[in-house]
Protein backbone atom coordinates (compact mmCIF):
# COMPACT_ATOMS: atom_id res chain seq x y z
CA UNK A 1 0.00 0.00 0.00
CA UNK A 2 2.82 2.39 1.07
CA UNK A 3 4.68 1.19 -2.29
CA UNK A 4 1.93 2.30 -4.94
CA UNK A 5 1.32 5.76 -2.83
CA UNK A 6 4.77 6.29 -3.32
CA UNK A 7 4.49 5.49 -7.00
CA UNK A 8 1.39 8.00 -7.72
CA UNK A 9 3.11 10.57 -6.02
CA UNK A 10 6.17 10.34 -8.57
CA UNK A 11 4.01 10.25 -11.74
CA UNK A 12 2.18 13.34 -10.50
CA UNK A 13 5.22 14.99 -10.00
CA UNK A 14 6.76 13.59 -13.42
CA UNK A 15 3.35 14.94 -14.97
CA UNK A 16 3.71 18.14 -13.17
CA UNK A 17 7.42 18.55 -14.90
CA UNK A 18 6.27 18.17 -18.07
CA UNK A 19 3.49 20.05 -17.60
CA UNK A 20 5.34 22.85 -16.92
CA UNK A 21 8.24 22.26 -19.08
CA UNK A 22 6.14 22.07 -22.22
CA UNK A 23 8.68 23.75 -24.58
CA UNK A 24 10.53 20.50 -24.57
CA UNK A 25 7.94 18.03 -24.72
CA UNK A 26 4.95 18.19 -27.26
CA UNK A 27 1.14 18.42 -25.74
CA UNK A 28 0.04 15.16 -27.16
CA UNK A 29 3.46 13.76 -25.31
CA UNK A 30 1.97 15.52 -21.72
CA UNK A 31 -1.56 14.33 -22.69
CA UNK A 32 0.10 10.79 -22.25
CA UNK A 33 1.80 11.11 -19.34
CA UNK A 34 -1.17 12.52 -17.84
CA UNK A 35 -3.29 9.36 -19.07
CA UNK A 36 -0.72 7.35 -17.67
CA UNK A 37 -0.95 9.03 -14.40
CA UNK A 38 -4.63 8.85 -14.56
CA UNK A 39 -4.44 5.26 -15.28
CA UNK A 40 -1.70 4.42 -12.68
CA UNK A 41 -3.62 6.35 -10.20
CA UNK A 42 -6.74 4.18 -10.57
CA UNK A 43 -4.76 1.51 -10.18
CA UNK A 44 -3.51 2.34 -7.07
CA UNK A 45 -6.70 3.34 -5.90
CA UNK A 46 -8.49 0.38 -6.99
CA UNK A 47 -5.61 -1.79 -4.95
CA UNK A 48 -6.12 0.64 -2.13
CA UNK A 49 -9.61 -0.10 -1.93
CA UNK A 50 -8.93 -4.05 -2.12
CA UNK A 51 -6.47 -3.87 -0.15
CA UNK A 52 -8.72 -2.11 2.33
CA UNK A 53 -11.62 -4.57 1.71
CA UNK A 54 -9.04 -7.47 2.30
CA UNK A 55 -8.11 -5.44 5.66
CA UNK A 56 -11.61 -5.52 6.38
CA UNK A 57 -12.60 -8.71 6.28
CA UNK A 58 -9.25 -10.00 7.90
CA UNK A 59 -10.58 -7.69 10.61
CA UNK A 60 -13.97 -8.85 10.77
CA UNK A 61 -12.68 -12.64 10.88
CA UNK A 62 -10.53 -11.73 13.87
CA UNK A 63 -13.34 -10.54 15.87
CA UNK A 64 -15.61 -13.66 14.63
CA UNK A 65 -12.71 -15.57 15.69
CA UNK A 66 -12.62 -13.88 18.78
CA UNK A 67 -16.13 -13.88 19.41
CA UNK A 68 -16.45 -17.43 18.65
CA UNK A 69 -13.57 -18.31 21.29
CA UNK A 70 -15.17 -16.26 23.84
CA UNK A 71 -18.12 -18.05 23.45
CA UNK A 72 -16.46 -21.27 23.47
CA UNK A 73 -14.62 -20.50 26.66
CA UNK A 74 -17.80 -19.25 28.43
CA UNK A 75 -19.93 -22.27 26.89
CA UNK A 76 -16.69 -24.45 28.79
CA UNK A 77 -16.85 -22.80 31.69
CA UNK A 78 -20.94 -23.24 31.66
CA UNK A 79 -20.31 -26.64 30.77
CA UNK A 80 -18.38 -26.47 33.95
CA UNK A 81 -20.64 -25.09 36.68
CA UNK A 82 -23.22 -27.43 35.33
CA UNK A 83 -21.19 -30.22 35.90
CA UNK A 84 -20.44 -29.09 39.47
CA UNK A 85 -24.21 -28.20 40.36
CA UNK A 86 -25.20 -31.67 38.97
CA UNK A 87 -22.57 -33.12 41.49
CA UNK A 88 -24.02 -30.66 43.89
CA UNK A 89 -27.34 -31.67 43.38
CA UNK A 90 -26.58 -35.24 43.34
CA UNK A 91 -24.36 -34.99 46.99
CA UNK A 92 -27.59 -32.97 48.42
CA UNK A 93 -30.30 -35.89 46.82
CA UNK A 94 -28.43 -38.53 48.79
CA UNK A 95 -28.16 -36.57 51.75
CA UNK A 96 -32.07 -35.87 51.70
CA UNK A 97 -31.71 -39.48 51.17
CA UNK A 98 -29.78 -40.59 53.83
CA UNK A 99 -31.91 -38.08 56.23
CA UNK A 100 -35.58 -39.12 55.00
CA UNK A 101 -33.78 -43.04 56.53
CA UNK A 102 -32.52 -41.21 59.86
CA UNK A 103 -35.55 -39.75 60.10
CA UNK A 104 -37.58 -42.87 59.59
CA UNK A 105 -35.25 -44.68 62.12
CA UNK A 106 -35.86 -42.48 64.50
CA UNK A 107 -39.48 -42.50 64.42
CA UNK A 108 -39.22 -46.74 64.96
CA UNK A 109 -36.86 -45.52 67.62
CA UNK A 110 -39.26 -43.12 69.40
CA UNK A 111 -42.09 -46.06 68.63
CA UNK A 112 -40.40 -48.74 70.42
CA UNK A 113 -39.34 -46.52 73.25
CA UNK A 114 -43.30 -45.68 73.72
CA UNK A 115 -44.18 -49.08 73.82
CA UNK A 116 -41.31 -49.84 76.28
CA UNK A 117 -42.69 -46.75 78.52
CA UNK A 118 -45.69 -48.52 77.91
CA UNK A 119 -44.40 -51.85 79.48
CA UNK A 120 -42.73 -49.99 82.22
CA UNK A 121 -46.01 -48.55 83.53
CA UNK A 122 -47.55 -51.48 83.27
CA UNK A 123 -44.62 -52.86 85.89
CA UNK A 124 -44.70 -49.85 87.93
CA UNK A 125 -47.83 -49.70 88.89
CA UNK A 126 -47.80 -53.60 89.13
CA UNK A 127 -44.97 -53.10 91.77
CA UNK A 128 -46.81 -49.95 93.54
CA UNK A 129 -49.58 -52.59 94.18
CA UNK A 130 -47.40 -55.33 95.27
CA UNK A 131 -45.50 -52.91 97.55
CA UNK A 132 -48.46 -51.83 98.93
CA UNK A 133 -49.94 -55.17 99.18
CA UNK A 134 -46.08 -55.66 101.47
CA UNK A 135 -46.45 -52.99 103.65
CA UNK A 136 -50.20 -53.71 104.23
CA UNK A 137 -48.40 -57.80 105.11
CA UNK A 138 -45.54 -56.13 107.03
CA UNK A 139 -47.89 -54.01 109.43
CA UNK A 140 -50.01 -56.93 109.89
CA UNK A 141 -46.91 -59.08 111.48
CA UNK A 142 -45.56 -56.13 113.38
CA UNK A 143 -48.87 -55.19 115.20
CA UNK A 144 -48.96 -59.32 115.44
CA UNK A 145 -45.08 -59.25 116.82
CA UNK A 146 -45.96 -56.76 119.34
CA UNK A 147 -48.96 -58.22 120.33
CA UNK A 148 -46.99 -61.50 121.05
CA UNK A 149 -44.11 -59.99 122.65
CA UNK A 150 -46.04 -57.06 124.42
CA UNK A 151 -43.47 -54.27 123.08
CA UNK A 152 -44.00 -51.30 120.70
CA UNK A 153 -41.71 -51.05 117.77
CA UNK A 154 -39.82 -48.04 119.14
CA UNK A 155 -39.30 -49.87 122.56
CA UNK A 156 -37.57 -53.22 120.70
CA UNK A 157 -35.14 -50.79 118.13
CA UNK A 158 -34.24 -49.03 121.23
CA UNK A 159 -33.55 -52.52 123.14
CA UNK A 160 -31.93 -53.78 120.22
CA UNK A 161 -29.64 -50.77 119.56
CA UNK A 162 -28.96 -50.66 123.75
CA UNK A 163 -27.75 -54.92 123.13
CA UNK A 164 -25.69 -53.59 119.97
CA UNK A 165 -24.15 -50.68 121.86
CA UNK A 166 -23.46 -52.89 125.14
CA UNK A 167 -21.79 -55.72 123.01
CA UNK A 168 -19.56 -53.02 120.70
CA UNK A 169 -18.60 -51.55 123.90
CA UNK A 170 -17.59 -54.65 125.36
CA UNK A 171 -15.84 -55.53 121.73
CA UNK A 172 -14.35 -52.44 121.93
CA UNK A 173 -12.87 -52.50 125.34
CA UNK A 174 -11.23 -55.62 124.80
CA UNK A 175 -10.03 -54.79 121.76
CA UNK A 176 -8.56 -50.89 123.27
CA UNK A 177 -6.85 -53.25 125.79
CA UNK A 178 -5.39 -55.73 123.21
CA UNK A 179 -3.74 -52.50 121.30
CA UNK A 180 -2.77 -50.45 123.98
CA UNK A 181 -1.07 -53.76 125.51
CA UNK A 182 0.55 -54.26 122.38
CA UNK A 183 1.37 -50.71 122.29
CA UNK A 184 3.12 -50.40 125.37
CA UNK A 185 5.09 -53.31 125.68
CA UNK A 186 6.43 -51.89 122.16
CA UNK A 187 6.60 -48.49 123.22
CA UNK A 188 7.85 -49.44 126.78
CA UNK A 189 10.57 -51.79 126.13
CA UNK A 190 11.91 -49.02 123.19
CA UNK A 191 12.00 -46.72 124.91
CA UNK A 192 13.77 -48.33 127.66
CA UNK A 193 16.65 -49.81 125.71
CA UNK A 194 17.13 -46.08 124.50
CA UNK A 195 16.88 -44.41 127.83
CA UNK A 196 18.69 -46.96 129.51
CA UNK A 197 21.58 -47.05 126.61
CA UNK A 198 21.69 -42.95 127.16
CA UNK A 199 21.96 -43.32 130.81
CA UNK A 200 24.75 -46.02 130.90
CA UNK A 201 26.51 -44.07 128.33
CA UNK A 202 26.75 -40.82 130.12
CA UNK A 203 27.53 -40.60 133.63
CA UNK A 204 27.72 -36.94 134.83
CA UNK A 205 28.37 -34.90 138.14
CA UNK A 206 25.17 -33.54 139.69
CA UNK A 207 26.50 -32.07 142.93
CA UNK A 208 24.37 -28.93 143.82
CA UNK A 209 25.47 -25.85 144.95
CA UNK A 210 23.40 -23.76 147.68
CA UNK A 211 22.29 -20.69 148.16
CA UNK A 212 25.28 -20.15 150.79
CA UNK A 213 28.83 -20.27 150.27
CA UNK A 214 31.15 -21.07 153.55
CA UNK A 215 34.93 -19.65 153.43
CA UNK A 216 37.49 -21.49 155.81
CA UNK A 217 39.68 -19.19 157.91
CA UNK A 218 43.10 -19.50 159.25
CA UNK A 219 42.19 -18.40 162.76
CA UNK A 220 39.03 -16.29 164.42
CA UNK A 221 41.46 -13.88 164.84
CA UNK A 222 40.49 -13.50 160.67
CA UNK A 223 37.24 -12.42 161.84
CA UNK A 224 38.00 -8.68 163.57
CA UNK A 225 40.49 -8.07 160.37
CA UNK A 226 37.51 -8.89 158.01
CA UNK A 227 35.16 -6.48 159.90
CA UNK A 228 37.51 -3.97 160.45
CA UNK A 229 36.97 -0.91 162.78
CA UNK A 230 33.86 0.33 163.49
CA UNK A 231 33.05 -2.63 160.39
CA UNK A 232 33.97 -0.53 157.53
CA UNK A 233 36.00 -3.54 156.03
CA UNK A 234 32.74 -5.69 156.15
CA UNK A 235 30.45 -2.97 154.68
CA UNK A 236 33.02 -1.94 152.00
CA UNK A 237 33.28 -5.87 151.18
CA UNK A 238 29.33 -6.34 150.99
CA UNK A 239 29.02 -3.29 148.85
CA UNK A 240 30.99 -4.30 146.54
CA UNK A 241 29.98 -7.58 145.98
CA UNK A 242 26.34 -7.40 147.00
CA UNK A 243 26.80 -10.39 149.12
CA UNK A 244 25.75 -11.07 152.83
CA UNK A 245 28.44 -11.69 155.15
CA UNK A 246 27.65 -13.77 157.71
CA UNK A 247 30.63 -13.82 160.95
CA UNK A 248 28.68 -15.81 163.81
CA UNK A 249 29.94 -18.44 166.17
CA UNK A 250 31.59 -20.67 163.72
CA UNK A 251 34.70 -21.45 164.02
CA UNK A 252 37.00 -20.42 161.61
CA UNK A 253 34.29 -20.15 159.06
CA UNK A 254 33.15 -17.04 157.50
CA UNK A 255 29.08 -17.45 155.41
CA UNK A 256 28.53 -16.36 152.51
CA UNK A 257 24.88 -15.18 151.72
CA UNK A 258 23.01 -14.36 148.44
CA UNK A 259 20.59 -15.28 145.88
CA UNK A 260 22.91 -14.50 143.10
CA UNK A 261 25.79 -17.35 142.36
CA UNK A 262 27.69 -14.86 140.28
CA UNK A 263 28.15 -12.76 142.60
CA UNK A 264 28.69 -15.23 145.43
CA UNK A 265 31.39 -16.31 143.54
CA UNK A 266 33.11 -13.25 143.22
CA UNK A 267 32.75 -12.95 147.35
CA UNK A 268 34.05 -16.20 147.46
CA UNK A 269 37.51 -15.56 145.35
CA UNK A 270 37.59 -11.68 146.69
CA UNK A 271 37.50 -12.90 150.62
CA UNK A 272 40.01 -15.82 149.82
CA UNK A 273 42.58 -13.98 148.00
CA UNK A 274 41.99 -10.99 150.82
CA UNK A 275 42.57 -13.79 153.62
CA UNK A 276 45.68 -15.10 151.79
CA UNK A 277 47.35 -11.28 151.45
CA UNK A 278 46.51 -10.25 154.25
CA UNK A 279 46.04 -6.45 153.38
CA UNK A 280 41.91 -5.45 154.55
CA UNK A 281 41.27 -2.42 154.08
CA UNK A 282 38.47 -0.53 151.56
CA UNK A 283 40.89 0.20 148.90
CA UNK A 284 42.54 -2.95 148.86
CA UNK A 285 38.68 -4.42 148.90
CA UNK A 286 37.60 -2.60 145.79
CA UNK A 287 40.82 -3.63 143.80
CA UNK A 288 40.30 -7.27 144.55
CA UNK A 289 36.59 -7.66 143.82
CA UNK A 290 37.41 -5.93 140.67
CA UNK A 291 39.91 -8.53 140.01
CA UNK A 292 37.87 -11.36 140.73
CA UNK A 293 35.25 -10.40 138.80
CA UNK A 294 37.28 -10.31 136.11
CA UNK A 295 38.30 -13.73 136.87
CA UNK A 296 34.45 -14.64 136.85
CA UNK A 297 33.46 -13.42 133.28
CA UNK A 298 36.86 -15.17 131.97
CA UNK A 299 36.07 -18.82 133.87
CA UNK A 300 32.09 -18.38 132.74
CA UNK A 301 33.20 -17.62 128.96
CA UNK A 302 35.81 -20.47 129.67
CA UNK A 303 33.21 -22.75 130.55
CA UNK A 304 30.60 -21.80 127.85
CA UNK A 305 33.36 -22.66 125.17
CA UNK A 306 34.32 -25.54 127.09
CA UNK A 307 30.63 -26.59 127.00
CA UNK A 308 30.49 -26.38 122.89
CA UNK A 309 33.96 -27.87 122.55
CA UNK A 310 32.75 -31.22 124.94
CA UNK A 311 29.84 -31.65 122.83
CA UNK A 312 31.46 -30.78 119.45
CA UNK A 313 28.64 -27.97 118.59
CA UNK A 314 30.46 -25.07 116.46
CA UNK A 315 29.18 -22.12 114.96
CA UNK A 316 27.43 -20.95 118.26
CA UNK A 317 27.39 -17.11 119.12
CA UNK A 318 29.70 -16.25 122.04
CA UNK A 319 27.04 -13.76 123.39
CA UNK A 320 25.36 -17.53 124.04
CA UNK A 321 28.53 -18.86 124.96
CA UNK A 322 28.83 -16.74 127.59
CA UNK A 323 25.38 -16.93 128.61
CA UNK A 324 25.82 -20.76 128.72
CA UNK A 325 29.21 -20.50 131.04
CA UNK A 326 27.05 -18.49 133.44
CA UNK A 327 25.01 -21.50 133.78
CA UNK A 328 27.55 -22.69 136.38
CA UNK A 329 26.40 -20.49 138.84
CA UNK A 330 22.58 -21.24 139.09
CA UNK A 331 20.84 -23.66 139.91
CA UNK A 332 16.96 -25.49 140.13
CA UNK A 333 16.38 -27.53 142.60
CA UNK A 334 19.49 -27.64 144.01
CA UNK A 335 20.17 -29.36 140.32
CA UNK A 336 23.55 -27.07 138.64
CA UNK A 337 22.13 -25.85 135.40
CA UNK A 338 25.06 -25.88 133.61
CA UNK A 339 25.46 -29.69 134.46
CA UNK A 340 21.81 -30.21 133.22
CA UNK A 341 22.20 -28.71 130.21
CA UNK A 342 25.34 -30.80 129.51
CA UNK A 343 23.91 -34.05 130.64
CA UNK A 344 20.40 -32.89 128.48
CA UNK A 345 22.92 -32.22 125.40
CA UNK A 346 24.49 -35.32 125.84
CA UNK A 347 21.40 -37.85 126.48
CA UNK A 348 19.47 -36.14 123.42
CA UNK A 349 22.74 -37.00 121.38
CA UNK A 350 23.26 -40.60 122.42
CA UNK A 351 18.70 -41.12 121.93
CA UNK A 352 18.83 -38.79 118.58
CA UNK A 353 21.73 -41.94 117.15
CA UNK A 354 19.34 -44.25 118.28
CA UNK A 355 16.32 -42.83 116.57
CA UNK A 356 18.38 -41.73 113.69
CA UNK A 357 18.00 -38.42 113.28
CA UNK A 358 20.47 -35.14 113.06
CA UNK A 359 22.68 -35.89 116.36
CA UNK A 360 24.74 -32.44 116.34
CA UNK A 361 21.55 -30.70 115.86
CA UNK A 362 20.27 -32.65 119.14
CA UNK A 363 23.51 -31.67 120.48
CA UNK A 364 22.72 -28.38 120.57
CA UNK A 365 19.18 -28.39 121.45
CA UNK A 366 19.86 -29.85 124.53
CA UNK A 367 22.43 -27.76 125.64
CA UNK A 368 20.70 -24.45 125.01
CA UNK A 369 17.59 -25.57 126.31
CA UNK A 370 17.99 -23.65 129.84
CA UNK A 371 19.62 -20.87 127.83
CA UNK A 372 16.74 -18.51 129.14
CA UNK A 373 18.02 -19.58 133.17
CA UNK A 374 21.09 -16.91 132.83
CA UNK A 375 19.11 -13.90 132.56
CA UNK A 376 15.36 -15.19 133.61
CA UNK A 377 15.89 -13.20 137.26
CA UNK A 378 16.57 -10.15 135.18
CA UNK A 379 13.89 -10.40 132.35
CA UNK A 380 9.98 -10.80 132.67
CA UNK A 381 8.84 -14.63 131.56
CA UNK A 382 9.24 -18.24 131.48
CA UNK A 383 12.72 -19.43 131.11
CA UNK A 384 11.86 -21.45 128.32
CA UNK A 385 9.98 -18.16 126.69
CA UNK A 386 13.00 -15.89 127.73
CA UNK A 387 15.36 -18.82 125.65
CA UNK A 388 13.91 -19.13 122.45
CA UNK A 389 14.10 -15.18 122.29
CA UNK A 390 17.84 -15.20 123.23
CA UNK A 391 18.63 -18.34 120.74
CA UNK A 392 16.14 -16.33 117.77
CA UNK A 393 18.43 -12.96 118.19
CA UNK A 394 21.24 -15.22 118.02
CA UNK A 395 20.92 -16.78 114.93
CA UNK A 396 19.97 -19.51 115.97
CA UNK A 397 17.51 -22.11 113.60
CA UNK A 398 14.09 -22.33 114.19
CA UNK A 399 13.91 -25.89 115.18
CA UNK A 400 16.61 -24.73 117.68
CA UNK A 401 14.13 -22.22 118.99
CA UNK A 402 10.67 -24.36 118.94
CA UNK A 403 13.00 -26.95 120.61
CA UNK A 404 13.66 -24.41 123.55
CA UNK A 405 10.08 -22.54 123.17
CA UNK A 406 8.67 -26.22 123.54
CA UNK A 407 10.78 -28.66 126.05
CA UNK A 408 7.79 -27.14 129.03
CA UNK A 409 5.01 -27.07 126.99
CA UNK A 410 5.08 -23.31 125.82
CA UNK A 411 4.26 -23.96 122.66
CA UNK A 412 3.00 -27.55 121.80
CA UNK A 413 5.78 -30.06 120.42
CA UNK A 414 5.56 -30.14 116.65
CA UNK A 415 8.81 -31.67 115.40
CA UNK A 416 10.42 -34.80 117.02
CA UNK A 417 13.57 -32.93 118.08
CA UNK A 418 11.51 -30.67 120.35
CA UNK A 419 10.12 -33.87 121.78
CA UNK A 420 13.67 -35.08 122.42
CA UNK A 421 14.33 -32.78 124.28
CA UNK A 422 11.29 -32.74 126.78
CA UNK A 423 12.58 -36.43 127.39
CA UNK A 424 16.03 -35.87 128.24
CA UNK A 425 15.32 -33.07 130.31
CA UNK A 426 12.61 -35.13 132.28
CA UNK A 427 14.85 -37.98 132.23
CA UNK A 428 17.68 -35.31 134.03
CA UNK A 429 15.85 -34.03 136.26
CA UNK A 430 14.15 -36.73 137.69
CA UNK A 431 16.29 -39.22 138.56
CA UNK A 432 17.08 -39.90 142.08
CA UNK A 433 19.36 -37.50 143.43
CA UNK A 434 19.29 -34.91 140.66
CA UNK A 435 16.60 -32.65 142.32
CA UNK A 436 15.15 -31.49 145.42
CA UNK A 437 11.66 -30.64 145.20
CA UNK A 438 10.36 -28.51 148.07
CA UNK A 439 7.43 -29.99 150.23
CA UNK A 440 4.59 -27.94 149.33
CA UNK A 441 5.12 -28.63 145.56
CA UNK A 442 5.32 -32.34 146.76
CA UNK A 443 2.01 -32.46 148.78
CA UNK A 444 0.09 -30.70 145.97
CA UNK A 445 1.02 -32.93 143.40
CA UNK A 446 -0.29 -35.72 145.44
CA UNK A 447 -3.24 -33.59 146.20
CA UNK A 448 -4.19 -32.91 142.51
CA UNK A 449 -3.67 -36.40 141.49
CA UNK A 450 -5.94 -38.17 144.27
CA UNK A 451 -8.54 -35.37 143.49
CA UNK A 452 -8.52 -35.66 139.19
CA UNK A 453 -9.19 -39.64 140.21
CA UNK A 454 -11.56 -39.08 142.46
CA UNK A 455 -13.55 -36.85 139.88
CA UNK A 456 -14.91 -39.32 138.52
CA UNK A 457 -18.19 -41.45 138.92
CA UNK A 458 -18.05 -44.45 140.34
CA UNK A 459 -14.73 -44.09 141.84
CA UNK A 460 -14.81 -45.30 145.90
CA UNK A 461 -11.04 -44.34 146.77
CA UNK A 462 -7.94 -43.19 145.10
CA UNK A 463 -4.21 -43.17 146.60
CA UNK A 464 -1.31 -41.43 145.72
CA UNK A 465 1.80 -43.87 146.41
CA UNK A 466 5.93 -43.93 144.87
CA UNK A 467 5.96 -40.18 145.58
CA UNK A 468 3.28 -39.27 142.85
CA UNK A 469 4.82 -41.66 140.23
CA UNK A 470 1.35 -43.98 140.54
CA UNK A 471 -1.82 -43.63 141.32
CA UNK A 472 -4.05 -46.39 142.43
CA UNK A 473 -7.72 -45.81 141.80
CA UNK A 474 -10.44 -48.18 143.88
CA UNK A 475 -13.82 -48.10 141.96
CA UNK A 476 -17.01 -49.46 142.56
CA UNK A 477 -18.20 -53.07 140.95
CA UNK A 478 -21.44 -52.32 141.01
CA UNK A 479 -21.75 -49.00 139.07
CA UNK A 480 -18.14 -50.32 137.14
CA UNK A 481 -17.89 -53.16 134.38
CA UNK A 482 -14.40 -55.23 133.84
CA UNK A 483 -14.15 -53.24 130.39
CA UNK A 484 -15.36 -49.89 131.72
CA UNK A 485 -11.89 -49.46 134.25
CA UNK A 486 -10.16 -49.91 130.77
CA UNK A 487 -11.74 -46.57 129.31
CA UNK A 488 -11.75 -45.32 133.07
CA UNK A 489 -7.84 -45.66 133.23
CA UNK A 490 -7.26 -44.42 129.87
CA UNK A 491 -9.34 -41.11 130.79
CA UNK A 492 -7.80 -40.39 134.17
CA UNK A 493 -4.42 -40.60 132.42
CA UNK A 494 -5.86 -38.19 130.05
CA UNK A 495 -7.11 -36.04 132.33
CA UNK A 496 -3.72 -35.80 134.36
CA UNK A 497 -1.79 -34.53 130.91
CA UNK A 498 -4.15 -32.16 130.60
CA UNK A 499 -3.74 -30.65 134.00
CA UNK A 500 -0.86 -31.69 135.55
CA UNK A 501 2.73 -30.47 135.15
CA UNK A 502 5.18 -33.49 136.36
CA UNK A 503 8.61 -34.76 135.43
CA UNK A 504 8.86 -38.69 134.29
CA UNK A 505 5.75 -40.05 133.91
CA UNK A 506 2.74 -41.31 136.34
CA UNK A 507 1.36 -45.21 136.38
CA UNK A 508 -2.43 -45.16 136.56
CA UNK A 509 -3.94 -48.21 138.13
CA UNK A 510 -7.78 -48.79 138.39
CA UNK A 511 -8.62 -51.80 140.69
CA UNK A 512 -11.93 -53.45 140.80
CA UNK A 513 -13.26 -56.12 143.09
CA UNK A 514 -16.03 -58.61 144.26
CA UNK A 515 -15.76 -59.83 147.45
CA UNK A 516 -17.65 -62.48 148.69
CA UNK A 517 -18.38 -62.49 152.45
CA UNK A 518 -20.21 -65.11 154.90
CA UNK A 519 -20.18 -66.63 158.20
CA UNK A 520 -19.98 -70.21 159.05
CA UNK A 521 -21.48 -70.67 162.75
Amino acid sequence: MEVSIWMVVTILAVAAGAYFAGSRFSKKDADAIVRQADDLANKVIEDARREAETITKEAELKSKNAAIEAKEEYEREMREKKRELQNLEKRLLQKEENLDKKVALFDQKELDILKKEQVHSAKEQALAEREDELKKAVGAQMAKLEQISGMTAGEAKKELMNAMESEAKHDAAKLIKVIEEEARETADKKAKEIMALAIQRYAGEYVAERTVSVVPLPSDEMKGRIIGREGRNIRALEAATGIDLIIDDTPEAVILSGFNPVRREVARLSLEKLIGDGRIHPGRIEEVVAKSTEEVDLSIKEAGEQAAFDLGVHGIHPEVLKLIGRLKYRTSYTQNVYQHSLEVAFLCGIMAAELGINVKQAKRAGLLHDLGKAVDHEVEGSHAVIGAELARKYGESPKIVHAIMAHHEDEKPSTVLAVLVQAADALSGARPGARREMMETYVKRLEDLERIATSFSGVSSSFAIQAGREIRVMVSSEQVSDEQSLIMARDIAKKIEAEMTYPGQIKVNVIRETRAVEFAR
